[in-house]
């Protein structure tokens, strides 16, 4: 169970740095806005994915 909780802050925390260098470094405000949509998703997918291994 702490592994689960340590894999999901660490999943929360490279969004966070993404998030960041998206805003530091996109020159555009659409590119960045689907850039953020995207990262969000990714985090998104890669939670959903690390809880439903707890189902099976």
């Amino acid at each position: 169970m702490i592994s689960l909780l340590i894999g999901i802050l660490i999943i929360v925390v490279v969004g966070a740095i993404c998030f960041w260098a998206i805003e530091k470094f996109a020159p555009d405000a659409k590119i960045a806005n689907l850039l953020k949509l995207l990262v969000v998703l990714v985090c998104l997918g890669a939670i959903v994915q690390r809880l439903l291994v707890l189902t099976y």
